[in-house]
This record gives structure tokens, sequence and C-alpha cells, in this order.
């Protein structure tokens, strides 16, 4: 069996002594300039001056183009709304692309950017969500989902609350920063190398901007140093930049963003302000509830609609909410165009909603626990036709039995009752335990990319050659891919060789996001392999004289029966005789998502193929003279379906729930009061060290897992899911810190750093 096997990464090898090539890697010509922008030094003003004479002077420089010396389209947007790659004369936030320089080297064009004398005319700044709200400023209006009268059961419910939290952002930290590199080819032609989980959108506006039909535009991507969304359409602007100086000058070229300039000038995570309100009973059961998010989404659109959409479609996580209001803002501010980051917003509504779980609980008295297991949706056995707040049907619930089996397997209880007799026998350290659940559903809620492609080539030595349109960021999707061929045609992995995403191999690619890679990409594998396996059992129903069912694909054989008697042949010599006897052994798959459908004005529809599932407990510990805190302990649980790879799917889990643990606690983005970005260097900027892993760490997946409907065998999605397990760090630290004492509920803000926790303690 290939699949359900834990296999390694198909480039650990590569990565462990350092070959692996990334776009950075790939030898330059000789003739290669080499790029950097030159960046806005306010957050908000016009250009009344811009005096590039030092910069064109400046040692290696080949050129240096504005807007105006741009040859066709000056947008780098995702969505239809321009987004200038170079200023056009109103800067919009600090650090904004001025003007491109050339240089024959990457310093040498760094340091010339920074000879530019540009005066500007500066105009107040909208820096943060008060300050958006209060100026109306938006890029549309607000968004609403509505089910039953949430105003009428919070009014009439036995217990009520209101409150809101701050959700801060969130750098996406990839080790490798973005890059691209541009080759002129014949005629009108150019290739792309670029690092990027969308490279049909890099196509796309390439072509654009240099005045070509997509056709004569190549992208490829063979691995990135990691995406984490922010690679979905960030990647955008060094690419273009690249192909239009490339044009102009006929010359490759390659651009590198330094960290900081990659801080500066790429989006992030979507910090959010969430306000509520909620009704309850006496056991904690929500009546109704009311939301308000605020999304602070920056200058341009970018992605920021859709994201801010999957904010409200997750407000509910694994709750049932029978009245339900949600109404979405969606800010625009001069910083950064904040853009897709692991959950796509979903991890911000989540938090809202465990949030409200966890102050009716403390209202209460309660176990927080308690009050979610009388929330959860039914489980799909006892299905009772619930929906969410947009009016899907929740058939596959299995969070209630997933949480009992972690609430055992943690020993939460015992450990609740030993953390209690802790703290009360230590005045310093208080320790703190929370378990949380979550619900994400699966597909994009822009319906039309819910579509992959794949090519597949069956060579005459039995040897096979995959590729598809997802692309690898160190989550194991290659290997995924080549266990599904594996499995269809019956080889060992060694017969399977998957090349770089190529937009000249598979067409109109949908991103790498979503959670959706394996699921697409693999079911259009799958179906190029069947392709050809018809062909070959048509020839060898023909040559034998047998029935398809007498034909199947094994340990590296194909079988044939006859007769009661069974020939064995090598692969390779049914493809050598398939060849000779001219046969086709090249293939292409389609897939489409079926069932889903959604109507974003009536805020209604199916927009999810099913749900994924997961649970965690986390333990900490704070020390209450400085805020200072840990992460003791904590078990994970996902449900991954029939895992395709056991062992990527368990380094997903641990991966993204450290991710979203810092996310919540350590990761803290700063501007200043002129729209200046302080934490832009790893120096001011606290992501996750090994030394911030829980001192125990129990992951596991579900052993009951199984993916209700036809996913590629059965598997369930696993990249973002993971990260939302990470509000279980921040609740712990809430109940840590209601334990230091006070009867007002701990209304801890994310993140949780020291300074915030200590600022709790000492309301």
């Amino acid at each position: 069996m290939s699949i359900k096997t834990s296999l390694p990464q198909d480039s650990a090898h590569l990565h462990v002594n350092g070959a692996a090539r990334y776009t950075d890697d790939i030898p330059t010509p000789a003739n290669s300039v080499h790029l950097a922008f030159g960046l806005a030094q306010i957050a908000h003003g016009t250009i009344e001056a811009m005096n590039l004479d030092a910069v064109r002077a400046a040692e290696g420089v080949v050129a240096v183009y504005t807007a105006e010396d741009l040859p066709f389209a000056n947008d780098v947007s995702p969505s239809p709304y321009l987004e200038p790659m170079l200023c056009t004369g109103e800067v919009h936030f600090h650090g904004q692309p001025l003007f491109i320089v050339a240089a024959d080297t990457h310093l040498q064009a760094r340091r010339a950017a920074r000879l530019a004398e540009v005066s500007y005319a500066e105009k107040p700044a909208i820096l943060s969500i008060d300050q958006a709200i209060a100026a109306k400023s938006q890029f549309e209006e607000p968004q609403v989902f509505s089910k039953g009268d949430a105003d009428s059961a919070i009014a009439a419910a036995e217990h009520t609350l209101s409150g809101s939290i701050e959700i801060g952002g969130q750098e996406h930290f990839y080790l490798e920063s973005h890059v691209a590199l541009a080759l002129p080819q014949d005629d009108t032609g150019i290739e792309v190398h670029s690092s990027t989980q969308h490279p049909s959108e890099i196509q796309h506006k390439v072509a654009e901007s240099i005045g070509v039909p997509m056709h004569d535009v190549r992208v490829v991507c063979r691995r990135m140093g990691g995406g984490f969304g922010g690679k979905e359409s960030q990647g955008n602007a060094p690419a273009v930049a690249c192909s239009i100086v490339a044009k102009l000058t006929n010359r490759p070229a390659s651009m590198r963003y330094d960290r900081d300039d990659d801080m500066m000038v790429t989006g992030k995570r979507h910090d959010f302000r969430i306000a509520y309100r909620v009704g309850f009973d006496a056991a904690g059961q929500i009546a109704g509830v009311e939301f308000t998010q605020y999304a602070r989404c920056g200058w341009a659109q970018d992605l920021s609609l859709s994201i801010a959409d999957r904010a409200m479609f997750h407000a509910d996580n694994a709750y049932f909410l029978p009245h339900a209001h949600i109404v979405s803002h969606r800010l625009r501010t001069h910083t950064v165009s904040n853009t897709a980051f692991r959950g796509f917003g979903g991890p911000q509504g989540v938090v809202g909603i465990e949030r409200v779980i966890d102050e009716i609980a403390h209202y209460l008295g309660k176990d927080p626990l308690s009050v979610r297991k009388v929330n959860f949706y039914a489980p799909f056995a006892e299905n009772r036709g619930q929906t969410t707040p947009y009016h899907m049907e929740v058939t596959d619930c299995v969070i209630g039995d997933m949480v009992d089996h972690l609430e055992k397997t943690s020993d939460y209880q015992q450990r609740k009752a030993e953390i209690a007799e802790w703290n009360d026998k230590n005045p310093v350290l208080k320790k703190g335990i929370a378990l949380t659940p979550v619900k994400f559903g699966i597909s994009f809620t822009f319906t039309q990319l819910n579509q992959a492609g794949a090519l597949v080539h069956v060579y005459q030595d039995g040897t096979v050659q995959i590729n598809h349109g997802g692309t690898e960021m160190g989550q194991g999707l290659y290997v995924k891919m080549a266990q599904v061929a594996a499995e269809e045609f019956g080889l060992p992995m060694s017969a399977i060789r998957h090349t770089a995403t190529d937009t000249s191999k598979v067409p109109n690619t949908s991103p790498t996001a979503a959670s959706s890679g394996s699921d697409m990409n693999g079911m259009a594998v799958k179906y190029a392999c069947e392709e050809i396996k018809a062909r070959l059992r048509n020839f060898l129903m023909e040559k034998y004289n047998c029935s398809e069912a007498d034909t199947g694909f094994y340990d590296g054989m194909v079988w044939v029966a006859k007769m009661g008697a069974v020939t064995k042949l090598p692969f390779k010599d049914v493809a050598l005789q398939a060849y000779q006897a001219r046969i086709g052994l090249s293939a292409t798959g389609y897939y489409a998502t079926p069932k889903v459908v959604w109507d974003r004005a009536a805020g209604s529809g199916h927009p999810f193929y099913y749900f994924a599932y997961g649970a965690a407990c986390s333990e900490v510990v704070i020390d209450t003279l400085t805020g200072e805190n840990r992460i003791l302990r904590s078990d994970l649980l996902l449900d991954a379906g029939k895992s395709l790879n056991p062992a990527m799917d368990i380094g997903q889990l641990e991966g993204g729930f450290v991710q979203g643990a810092g996310w919540l606690t350590t990761e803290e983005l700063v501007w200043d009061d002129h729209g200046r970005l302080r934490t832009h260097a790893p120096s001011t900027y606290k992501i996750p060290a090994v030394s911030c892993r829980p001192k125990v760490m129990n992951s596991a997946l579900w052993h009951d897992g199984e993916n209700r409907e036809d996913t590629i065998h059965r598997s369930k999605a696993v990249g973002e899911p993971p990260l939302i397990l990470g509000i279980s760090v921040l609740l712990a630290l809430s109940d840590a810190i209601g334990a230091a004492g006070g009867e007002s509920y701990p209304a801890l803000n994310a993140p949780a750093t020291a300074e915030q926790v200590l600022r709790q303690i000492s309301r």
C-alpha cells in the first residue's frame, strides 16, 4: 500500500544536506540584473517631487523605472480592483514601492534605492480600527449573515453578556522571503520562476504587465521555503517587476526581498475587533448571539473581502447557534494591504465564539468544557437538521466524540483538579488549562477556484512522471500525490517522479490554499492515472482475451487472470508493449469539487464540501510578578479522515498548533503613530522558537476518522485546522489569570504577550 503510509517529504533528504534548490538558488545568466524597490517613507500623502539622479548614478545601476515608465498594466491586485505595483502619485502606506532599481548585483540595487530624494505633502493617515470606524473608511457595505431572530432570543434569555476582544495580526515569517526570476525567451515569450502558491495568478499578472497573452508566459515553482498564505497573492509584485525589467532590458532579471523589506511591504494576517452580545440559560446553552466583526484590511483589497467572509463562516466554530446575527466591516486603512494567512480569516472568527463560551462559563461558575459540550452540533448519527448561521446543514459532526476521547486521554478532569490544588498553594506561579474544539469548512468560498488539473506520463520503461497545479511549500503535497499515483499503478514510490509545478503543463491552476491541495489535485492525479489504466486494460483484454475484472495492478506487476490461471507481467513490460502497440501513455485529469454552492448576496448556501474537526487541551503556567508564561503540555487530536500520509499530517498538526499559539501569545505587530512598522525583523518580532514548544506534546490522528464525502481515498484536509487549536493556549492563559484573583472575567486580548498577561493580572 502506498497510501495511508507514513513516508518522508519528497525533498527531506535534500533539505537535510542543503541541496534542495529554491528559486534564488537557480543559477542566473552572467548578464542578469537584480532589482530592488525604492520605498515610501510616509503612510499617507502625495509625492511633490522625486529626484532619482543619485539613484541612476549609483555604482552598478543599469536602469531605474517609475510608474510612468511601465509599458502596460501597473497592477498586481488579485481582486478586480486596481492595486498599483508602483505609486502613481498618492502614497497609501509606509513602505509602498515608488520605483524599481535594476543593478548588476542585489546589494548595489538595495544601496541605490536608498539614495532617492523624495518630498511629500503629508496627509493624516488612518491607521487603526478606531480611526477607520470614525472615518467610515471601508471597502464595501457591511456584510450580514442572519439566522432566526437573535435580538429577540437574547432579550428573552435567562442570562445575557456583552463584550469585545482585540485580535492582533501575524507576520508569515516564511524562511524563504519573496523571490522571482524572469528569463526572456524567443519572440515575445518569458519564463518566470517564482516562489508562489498561485502560479496561474503570476502568469495572469505578468501577461498583463508586459502586454502579451497568457500562452507567452510560463511560470514554474519547484518548491517554496514556506508560504502560509503569504505567497498566494503577494508574489505578484516581484514577479511582475522582474518580468517588466527583463522585457525592457532584454536581460534576465531577479528580485529577492531582504527580510526587513519583506516584512515592510507584504501583507499580514488581518487584525480584528469582535464585539458580541449573547443570551444563554443556566446550563450555558446559547439561545442567541450577535457578533460585529471589524477587520483591518489595509490600503488595498487584495483578498480581504473573502477573508472577512471566512471569519463570518467560522463565527459558530463547532457550536449550534439557533439564532445568530453576524455583521462584518471591512475597514480601509493606510497600512500594508493585509492578505491570506493560514486559516484565511477563519481563526479570527473562531476566537470570537470561543471567547463567548469562556466568558459564559466564568459567569455561571462552570467548567468551560461543560459549556462547550452543551452547545456542540449534534453528531451525524443524531442529525437534527441543525444549520450554520449561513444556513448550511451540518451532517458530518464528530466533535462530541473527539472531545470526549481527548478529555480522557489528556486526563483533563484529573489535571484540572490538580491545577486547582497547585494554585491554592502557590501565590506567584499560577497554572491554567483549556480544552477547545475546531470545526473548519473545506473548500474555496470563491466557487470557481474549486477545480484542479493533472498531467501524468507513463514511459516505456514503466516509470511515471506526474504534474498538477498544486505547489509544494514544505507541507508534503508532492509526496502525497506521488503516493496516489503509486497506489493507482501498483508501483513502488521509486517509480514515480514528481516535477515542478508549471503553467505550461497544467493550465488555469487554483492557488494551493484553503487546505484543498491534496483534495483537489489528488483526485485530478487519480483520474489521469485511471485513464491510462483503462487504456492498458483494453490493450490487455484484447491481447489475452480476458475481461476487465481479470486485470489488476499490484506490487509492480500487472496481473492477468484467464481460465483460473494468473499471469504476472512486470509493469515495465506492459508499458513497453503498449507503447509498441501505439497505445497512448499520457493523460490529463480534471476534478471539480461537487456540492459547492454559495450565494454571497443572500448569505446562504453550501460553501463547503465537508468539515474537518480537531481538539486540543493545553496547560500553561504564568508568573504573576512578570507575566512571563510557558506552555507545559498540549494534547492534540485531528480528524484527517483516512490519512494519505500520517507522518505528514502529524507534522501539519504540530506545526500548525505551534504557529497558532505563536499568533495568540508572542507575535506582536507594532506600528507607530506615523504608520511605520516597528517590528520588522527577528530582533523585534517574536515567532515561536524550539524553546516555546510545549514541554510535553502528545499528537494523534482521530482513530475513527473517515470522510463521509467522496474525497481522495476518504482523507480530510489538514493544512489550516491545526492552527486554530492554538486557541487552547490563549484560553488556558486566561484560566491561569483567573486563578490569580479577582472576580471579573480576565478579558485577555491577543496576542497575550507577557505584558498583556501582567496587565490583566494587575487590573
